[in-house]
Protein backbone atom coordinates (compact mmCIF):
# COMPACT_ATOMS: atom_id res chain seq x y z
CA UNK A 1 0.00 0.00 0.00
CA UNK A 2 1.40 3.44 -1.09
CA UNK A 3 1.71 5.92 1.88
CA UNK A 4 -0.43 8.32 0.18
CA UNK A 5 -3.30 5.30 0.43
CA UNK A 6 -2.13 4.04 3.64
CA UNK A 7 -2.87 8.44 5.05
CA UNK A 8 -6.57 8.05 3.48
CA UNK A 9 -7.27 4.70 5.63
CA UNK A 10 -7.49 7.15 8.73
CA UNK A 11 -9.96 9.83 9.07
CA UNK A 12 -8.89 13.30 8.99
CA UNK A 13 -5.29 12.41 8.08
CA UNK A 14 -4.70 15.33 5.83
CA UNK A 15 -6.53 17.34 8.11
CA UNK A 16 -4.96 19.89 10.26
CA UNK A 17 -2.69 18.76 12.53
CA UNK A 18 -3.12 19.14 16.66
CA UNK A 19 -0.83 22.10 16.31
CA UNK A 20 -2.78 24.23 14.31
CA UNK A 21 -5.81 22.80 16.14
CA UNK A 22 -6.46 19.63 14.39
CA UNK A 23 -7.78 16.21 15.84
CA UNK A 24 -4.86 13.67 16.10
CA UNK A 25 -4.54 11.09 13.90
CA UNK A 26 -3.98 8.43 16.59
CA UNK A 27 -5.85 8.41 20.04
CA UNK A 28 -5.02 5.64 21.56
CA UNK A 29 -1.30 4.15 23.02
CA UNK A 30 0.81 1.48 21.41
CA UNK A 31 1.57 -1.48 23.04
CA UNK A 32 3.13 -0.97 26.41
CA UNK A 33 6.37 -2.74 27.88
CA UNK A 34 7.54 -4.99 29.71
CA UNK A 35 4.66 -7.92 28.49
CA UNK A 36 4.60 -10.54 31.16
CA UNK A 37 1.92 -13.78 31.66
CA UNK A 38 1.54 -16.14 33.99
CA UNK A 39 4.92 -18.22 33.70
CA UNK A 40 6.92 -15.15 34.57
CA UNK A 41 4.75 -14.78 38.23
CA UNK A 42 5.49 -18.83 38.61
CA UNK A 43 9.02 -18.88 38.15
CA UNK A 44 9.27 -15.58 40.43
CA UNK A 45 7.31 -17.66 43.36
CA UNK A 46 9.47 -20.81 42.75
CA UNK A 47 12.74 -18.55 43.42
CA UNK A 48 11.01 -16.66 46.28
CA UNK A 49 10.00 -19.56 48.50
CA UNK A 50 13.23 -21.69 47.32
CA UNK A 51 14.93 -19.41 49.54
CA UNK A 52 18.09 -19.49 47.21
CA UNK A 53 18.02 -15.91 45.71
CA UNK A 54 21.54 -15.60 44.37
CA UNK A 55 24.12 -17.03 42.49
CA UNK A 56 26.17 -19.82 44.19
CA UNK A 57 22.93 -21.30 46.16
CA UNK A 58 20.85 -21.63 43.40
CA UNK A 59 20.60 -22.96 39.59
CA UNK A 60 18.52 -20.47 37.90
CA UNK A 61 20.90 -18.33 36.68
CA UNK A 62 23.30 -21.63 35.61
CA UNK A 63 20.10 -22.50 33.60
CA UNK A 64 19.79 -19.48 31.51
CA UNK A 65 23.31 -18.96 30.48
CA UNK A 66 23.01 -22.47 29.23
CA UNK A 67 19.75 -21.93 27.46
CA UNK A 68 21.02 -18.34 26.15
CA UNK A 69 24.56 -19.33 24.43
CA UNK A 70 22.25 -22.19 23.15
CA UNK A 71 19.97 -20.05 21.77
CA UNK A 72 22.55 -17.69 19.92
CA UNK A 73 25.15 -20.24 19.05
CA UNK A 74 27.61 -19.58 21.69
CA UNK A 75 29.43 -22.44 23.73
CA UNK A 76 29.91 -20.20 27.04
CA UNK A 77 27.88 -17.63 28.22
CA UNK A 78 27.95 -15.43 32.12
CA UNK A 79 25.03 -13.61 32.84
CA UNK A 80 25.72 -10.61 35.29
CA UNK A 81 24.47 -7.51 36.62
CA UNK A 82 23.71 -5.23 33.61
CA UNK A 83 25.07 -4.50 30.15
CA UNK A 84 27.48 -2.02 30.77
CA UNK A 85 29.01 -4.72 33.23
CA UNK A 86 28.67 -7.26 30.47
CA UNK A 87 30.97 -4.74 28.82
CA UNK A 88 33.45 -4.52 31.17
CA UNK A 89 33.78 -8.20 32.18
CA UNK A 90 34.44 -8.94 28.26
CA UNK A 91 37.04 -6.02 28.26
CA UNK A 92 38.86 -7.67 30.94
CA UNK A 93 38.45 -11.24 29.51
CA UNK A 94 40.23 -9.43 26.18
CA UNK A 95 42.89 -8.26 28.17
CA UNK A 96 42.35 -4.70 27.68
CA UNK A 97 44.82 -2.84 29.55
CA UNK A 98 45.64 0.55 31.25
CA UNK A 99 47.66 2.64 28.25
CA UNK A 100 45.59 0.96 25.16
CA UNK A 101 43.06 2.19 22.64
CA UNK A 102 39.60 0.94 22.46
CA UNK A 103 38.07 1.94 18.45
CA UNK A 104 33.93 2.46 18.91
CA UNK A 105 31.40 4.45 17.44
CA UNK A 106 30.07 7.77 18.45
CA UNK A 107 26.93 6.97 18.36
CA UNK A 108 25.61 4.72 20.80
CA UNK A 109 24.62 4.23 24.55
CA UNK A 110 27.21 5.91 27.33
CA UNK A 111 27.71 2.37 28.43
CA UNK A 112 29.99 2.02 25.47
CA UNK A 113 32.72 4.57 26.37
CA UNK A 114 32.61 4.32 30.28
CA UNK A 115 33.71 0.37 29.78
CA UNK A 116 36.76 1.32 28.30
CA UNK A 117 37.20 4.23 30.15
CA UNK A 118 36.59 1.59 33.43
CA UNK A 119 39.54 -0.15 32.04
CA UNK A 120 42.07 3.29 31.91
CA UNK A 121 41.96 2.49 28.45
CA UNK A 122 41.23 5.43 25.29
CA UNK A 123 38.53 5.04 23.39
CA UNK A 124 38.76 6.38 19.57
CA UNK A 125 35.90 7.24 17.98
CA UNK A 126 35.49 5.84 14.07
CA UNK A 127 32.99 7.63 12.15
CA UNK A 128 29.31 6.55 11.42
CA UNK A 129 27.90 5.83 8.34
CA UNK A 130 25.05 8.10 6.83
CA UNK A 131 22.79 5.39 5.40
CA UNK A 132 22.78 3.04 8.34
CA UNK A 133 23.58 4.88 11.62
CA UNK A 134 26.45 2.40 12.39
CA UNK A 135 29.73 2.39 12.74
CA UNK A 136 31.49 2.93 9.00
CA UNK A 137 34.08 0.21 8.94
CA UNK A 138 35.62 1.40 6.08
CA UNK A 139 37.06 4.24 8.37
CA UNK A 140 38.55 1.39 11.09
CA UNK A 141 41.96 0.48 9.85
CA UNK A 142 43.16 4.50 9.54
CA UNK A 143 42.03 4.60 13.43
CA UNK A 144 44.51 1.63 13.89
CA UNK A 145 47.82 2.65 15.99
CA UNK A 146 50.56 0.82 17.81
CA UNK A 147 48.54 0.78 21.11
CA UNK A 148 45.46 -0.26 19.18
CA UNK A 149 43.83 -3.46 20.97
CA UNK A 150 40.40 -3.98 20.27
CA UNK A 151 37.21 -2.73 17.94
CA UNK A 152 33.86 -2.66 19.79
CA UNK A 153 31.62 -2.67 17.01
CA UNK A 154 28.24 -1.52 18.57
CA UNK A 155 25.02 -2.88 16.38
CA UNK A 156 22.64 -0.09 17.29
CA UNK A 157 18.87 -0.31 17.17
CA UNK A 158 19.33 -4.43 16.50
CA UNK A 159 21.36 -3.89 13.23
CA UNK A 160 25.38 -4.19 13.02
CA UNK A 161 27.65 -2.06 10.70
CA UNK A 162 29.85 -4.12 7.78
CA UNK A 163 31.16 -7.19 10.01
CA UNK A 164 32.90 -8.55 6.75
CA UNK A 165 34.72 -5.11 7.02
CA UNK A 166 35.64 -5.18 10.67
CA UNK A 167 36.76 -8.52 10.93
CA UNK A 168 38.99 -8.48 8.26
CA UNK A 169 40.40 -5.41 9.51
CA UNK A 170 40.63 -7.56 13.11
CA UNK A 171 42.64 -10.52 11.72
CA UNK A 172 44.59 -8.03 9.83
CA UNK A 173 45.71 -5.86 12.41
CA UNK A 174 45.39 -7.73 15.38
CA UNK A 175 42.93 -6.24 17.30
CA UNK A 176 40.28 -7.96 19.36
CA UNK A 177 36.45 -7.43 18.27
CA UNK A 178 33.97 -7.16 20.80
CA UNK A 179 30.24 -7.00 19.57
CA UNK A 180 28.02 -4.86 21.84
CA UNK A 181 24.98 -6.08 20.81
CA UNK A 182 22.88 -4.70 23.88
CA UNK A 183 20.14 -3.76 20.90
CA UNK A 184 20.39 -6.68 19.07
CA UNK A 185 18.37 -9.93 20.46
CA UNK A 186 18.15 -12.22 17.76
CA UNK A 187 19.55 -9.82 15.34
CA UNK A 188 22.05 -12.21 13.14
CA UNK A 189 24.91 -11.25 10.18
CA UNK A 190 25.12 -13.85 7.24
CA UNK A 191 22.49 -15.98 9.49
CA UNK A 192 24.78 -16.02 12.34
CA UNK A 193 23.03 -14.63 15.72
CA UNK A 194 24.89 -11.33 16.45
CA UNK A 195 27.42 -11.38 19.19
CA UNK A 196 29.29 -14.56 17.70
CA UNK A 197 31.02 -13.29 14.70
CA UNK A 198 33.82 -11.65 17.17
CA UNK A 199 35.51 -12.61 19.43
CA UNK A 200 33.17 -12.26 22.43
CA UNK A 201 30.05 -10.52 22.38
CA UNK A 202 27.65 -8.59 24.88
CA UNK A 203 24.08 -8.16 25.60
CA UNK A 204 21.70 -5.67 27.97
CA UNK A 205 18.68 -7.19 29.75
CA UNK A 206 17.71 -3.40 30.88
CA UNK A 207 14.31 -2.64 31.23
CA UNK A 208 13.51 -1.45 27.49
CA UNK A 209 15.55 -4.47 25.87
CA UNK A 210 13.96 -6.92 23.95
CA UNK A 211 14.75 -9.63 26.30
CA UNK A 212 13.96 -7.88 29.33
CA UNK A 213 14.36 -8.71 33.47
CA UNK A 214 14.87 -4.57 34.65
CA UNK A 215 18.40 -4.95 35.06
CA UNK A 216 21.15 -7.57 33.54
CA UNK A 217 23.66 -8.57 30.80
CA UNK A 218 25.72 -11.30 29.55
CA UNK A 219 28.72 -12.29 27.95
CA UNK A 220 29.12 -14.92 25.25
CA UNK A 221 31.56 -16.21 23.39
CA UNK A 222 33.31 -20.04 21.95
CA UNK A 223 36.14 -19.16 23.38
CA UNK A 224 36.04 -21.14 26.72
CA UNK A 225 39.31 -19.77 28.32
CA UNK A 226 37.63 -16.13 27.87
CA UNK A 227 34.45 -17.27 29.81
CA UNK A 228 35.93 -18.49 32.49
CA UNK A 229 37.92 -15.21 32.94
CA UNK A 230 34.92 -13.64 32.29
CA UNK A 231 33.55 -15.65 35.20
CA UNK A 232 36.24 -15.40 38.07
CA UNK A 233 36.37 -11.69 36.81
CA UNK A 234 32.67 -10.89 37.36
CA UNK A 235 32.73 -12.59 41.02
CA UNK A 236 34.85 -11.27 42.65
CA UNK A 237 38.48 -12.91 41.51
CA UNK A 238 36.88 -16.15 42.25
CA UNK A 239 37.61 -18.96 39.15
CA UNK A 240 35.23 -21.43 38.75
CA UNK A 241 35.80 -24.57 40.49
CA UNK A 242 37.86 -26.68 38.48
CA UNK A 243 39.03 -23.82 36.39
CA UNK A 244 42.72 -23.26 35.62
CA UNK A 245 42.16 -19.40 35.59
CA UNK A 246 44.70 -17.83 37.12
CA UNK A 247 42.86 -15.24 40.30
CA UNK A 248 43.26 -11.39 39.08
CA UNK A 249 41.32 -7.89 39.56
CA UNK A 250 37.68 -8.78 39.63
CA UNK A 251 34.16 -7.42 40.91
CA UNK A 252 31.03 -8.34 41.99
CA UNK A 253 29.03 -8.17 39.08
CA UNK A 254 26.92 -11.28 39.26
CA UNK A 255 23.12 -12.08 37.98
CA UNK A 256 20.63 -12.42 40.71
CA UNK A 257 18.34 -15.80 40.66
CA UNK A 258 15.04 -13.66 40.47
CA UNK A 259 16.50 -11.80 37.85
CA UNK A 260 17.90 -15.05 35.59
CA UNK A 261 14.06 -16.43 36.22
CA UNK A 262 12.58 -13.64 34.55
CA UNK A 263 14.94 -14.06 31.48
CA UNK A 264 14.12 -17.77 31.38
CA UNK A 265 10.01 -16.71 30.91
CA UNK A 266 10.57 -13.80 28.48
CA UNK A 267 12.83 -15.85 26.41
CA UNK A 268 9.74 -18.00 25.00
CA UNK A 269 8.00 -15.17 23.96
CA UNK A 270 11.73 -13.49 22.38
CA UNK A 271 10.86 -15.36 18.78
CA UNK A 272 7.08 -14.48 17.79
CA UNK A 273 7.98 -10.84 19.18
CA UNK A 274 10.92 -10.33 17.07
CA UNK A 275 8.48 -11.79 14.16
CA UNK A 276 5.94 -8.93 14.54
CA UNK A 277 8.85 -6.71 14.83
CA UNK A 278 10.19 -8.11 11.54
CA UNK A 279 6.61 -7.54 9.27
CA UNK A 280 5.82 -4.22 10.62
CA UNK A 281 9.25 -2.51 10.30
CA UNK A 282 9.71 -3.82 6.88
CA UNK A 283 5.78 -2.12 6.06
CA UNK A 284 6.68 0.82 8.00
CA UNK A 285 10.01 1.32 5.72
CA UNK A 286 7.69 0.77 2.57
CA UNK A 287 5.36 3.36 3.34
CA UNK A 288 7.99 5.86 5.10
CA UNK A 289 10.20 5.70 1.76
CA UNK A 290 7.55 7.20 -0.44
CA UNK A 291 7.59 10.55 1.80
CA UNK A 292 10.33 13.06 0.90
CA UNK A 293 12.54 14.14 3.39
CA UNK A 294 12.09 10.77 5.08
CA UNK A 295 15.26 8.73 4.56
CA UNK A 296 14.78 4.97 6.85
CA UNK A 297 18.13 3.83 7.96
CA UNK A 298 19.46 0.78 5.70
CA UNK A 299 20.29 -2.36 6.68
CA UNK A 300 24.37 -3.48 5.91
CA UNK A 301 23.71 -5.97 2.84
CA UNK A 302 25.16 -8.97 5.29
CA UNK A 303 22.60 -8.57 7.96
CA UNK A 304 20.36 -11.24 7.55
CA UNK A 305 17.97 -9.98 10.47
CA UNK A 306 17.88 -7.23 12.72
CA UNK A 307 16.29 -6.96 16.56
CA UNK A 308 14.29 -4.05 15.71
CA UNK A 309 14.91 -2.51 19.09
CA UNK A 310 14.71 1.14 17.66
CA UNK A 311 13.28 2.32 14.45
CA UNK A 312 15.31 5.11 13.15
CA UNK A 313 15.36 7.66 10.40
CA UNK A 314 16.61 10.84 9.32
CA UNK A 315 14.71 13.72 8.86
CA UNK A 316 15.61 16.42 6.19
CA UNK A 317 13.80 19.97 6.65
CA UNK A 318 14.18 21.48 3.71
CA UNK A 319 11.47 19.04 2.44
CA UNK A 320 9.29 19.80 5.06
CA UNK A 321 9.41 23.53 4.47
CA UNK A 322 12.66 24.51 6.58
CA UNK A 323 10.49 22.86 9.56
CA UNK A 324 13.14 22.61 12.28
CA UNK A 325 13.32 19.24 13.91
CA UNK A 326 12.18 19.89 17.48
CA UNK A 327 9.29 21.40 15.72
CA UNK A 328 8.40 18.20 13.73
CA UNK A 329 8.88 15.71 16.53
CA UNK A 330 6.68 18.30 18.46
CA UNK A 331 4.35 17.91 15.87
CA UNK A 332 4.59 14.22 15.55
CA UNK A 333 4.01 13.28 19.41
CA UNK A 334 1.00 15.52 18.94
CA UNK A 335 -0.53 13.34 16.56
CA UNK A 336 -0.52 10.64 19.19
CA UNK A 337 3.00 8.72 17.71
CA UNK A 338 5.59 8.84 20.36
CA UNK A 339 9.49 9.79 19.15
CA UNK A 340 12.65 10.75 20.43
CA UNK A 341 16.17 12.56 18.59
CA UNK A 342 18.20 9.70 19.09
CA UNK A 343 21.88 9.94 20.58
CA UNK A 344 24.10 12.83 20.60
CA UNK A 345 27.63 13.40 20.51
CA UNK A 346 29.10 11.12 22.14
CA UNK A 347 32.65 11.95 21.23
CA UNK A 348 31.95 15.31 22.56
CA UNK A 349 30.49 15.15 25.56
CA UNK A 350 31.88 17.51 28.42
CA UNK A 351 32.45 14.47 30.82
CA UNK A 352 34.92 12.72 28.62
CA UNK A 353 37.03 15.94 28.22
CA UNK A 354 36.86 15.64 32.08
CA UNK A 355 38.44 12.53 31.93
CA UNK A 356 41.17 12.57 29.36
CA UNK A 357 42.21 15.38 31.42
CA UNK A 358 42.43 14.23 34.58
CA UNK A 359 45.64 13.24 36.29
CA UNK A 360 45.44 9.51 35.64
CA UNK A 361 45.19 9.83 31.33
CA UNK A 362 47.65 12.77 31.63
CA UNK A 363 50.26 10.10 33.17
CA UNK A 364 49.19 7.44 30.55
CA UNK A 365 49.26 9.44 27.13
CA UNK A 366 51.66 12.53 26.42
CA UNK A 367 50.66 15.92 25.74
CA UNK A 368 51.10 15.20 21.75
CA UNK A 369 49.51 12.04 21.93
CA UNK A 370 46.29 13.68 23.69
CA UNK A 371 45.98 16.77 21.45
CA UNK A 372 46.42 14.29 18.24
CA UNK A 373 43.45 11.97 20.06
CA UNK A 374 41.12 15.02 20.08
CA UNK A 375 41.58 15.91 16.08
CA UNK A 376 41.36 12.27 15.13
CA UNK A 377 38.02 12.47 17.23
CA UNK A 378 35.71 14.54 14.47
CA UNK A 379 33.07 12.87 13.48
CA UNK A 380 31.05 14.64 10.51
CA UNK A 381 28.67 12.28 8.99
CA UNK A 382 28.24 11.74 13.39
CA UNK A 383 26.96 15.35 13.65
CA UNK A 384 24.77 15.46 10.70
CA UNK A 385 23.09 12.00 11.86
CA UNK A 386 22.54 13.68 15.27
CA UNK A 387 21.01 16.53 13.95
CA UNK A 388 18.75 14.69 11.61
CA UNK A 389 18.30 11.53 13.41
CA UNK A 390 14.54 10.45 14.43
CA UNK A 391 13.62 6.97 16.72
CA UNK A 392 10.88 5.48 17.44
CA UNK A 393 10.86 2.76 20.18
CA UNK A 394 10.79 -1.35 19.33
CA UNK A 395 7.17 -1.09 21.65
CA UNK A 396 5.73 0.34 18.20
CA UNK A 397 6.28 -2.27 16.11
CA UNK A 398 4.72 -4.31 18.08
CA UNK A 399 0.94 -3.82 17.53
CA UNK A 400 -1.23 -4.37 14.09
CA UNK A 401 -0.35 -3.03 11.06
CA UNK A 402 -2.52 -0.47 11.23
CA UNK A 403 -0.49 1.54 13.57
CA UNK A 404 2.16 1.31 10.84
CA UNK A 405 -0.31 3.15 8.39
CA UNK A 406 -1.33 5.82 11.20
CA UNK A 407 2.73 6.71 11.69
CA UNK A 408 3.02 7.70 7.97
CA UNK A 409 -0.44 9.02 8.21
CA UNK A 410 1.04 11.60 11.00
CA UNK A 411 4.01 12.07 9.23
CA UNK A 412 2.27 13.39 5.97
CA UNK A 413 -0.40 15.17 7.89
CA UNK A 414 2.82 17.21 9.16
CA UNK A 415 4.52 17.21 5.66
CA UNK A 416 1.56 18.86 4.18
CA UNK A 417 1.33 21.26 7.06
CA UNK A 418 5.06 22.04 7.54
CA UNK A 419 5.16 25.58 6.20
CA UNK A 420 2.34 26.43 8.68
CA UNK A 421 4.23 24.77 11.63
CA UNK A 422 7.09 26.13 10.38
CA UNK A 423 5.74 29.66 11.11
CA UNK A 424 3.29 28.95 14.30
Amino acid sequence: MAAAAAAATVSGAVSKPVLLGGEPVRKGAFPTWPVWAGNDEAGLLKVLRSGKWYRGTGKTVEAFEAKFASLMGAVGCVAVANGTSALMTALHGLDVQAGDEVIIPPYTFIATVNAVLSKSALPVFVDSDARTFQMDASKIEAAVTERTVAVVPVHIAGAPPNLDEVMRVGRKRGLKVLEDAAQAHLGEWRGRKLGTIGDAGTYSFQASKNLNSGEGGAVISSDTAFIERCYAYHTNSSPRKGSSVKPAQGANLRLTEFQASLLLSQMERLELQAKTRDGNAAYLTKLLREIPGIVPAELESGCTRSAWHLYMFRYDARQFAGLPREKFLKALAAEGVPCSSGYGRLNKQPFLENVIAGRGYQRLFSAPRLKEWRDRNECPVNDRICDEGVWFTQTMLLGPREDMEQIAAAVLKIRAHAGELARG
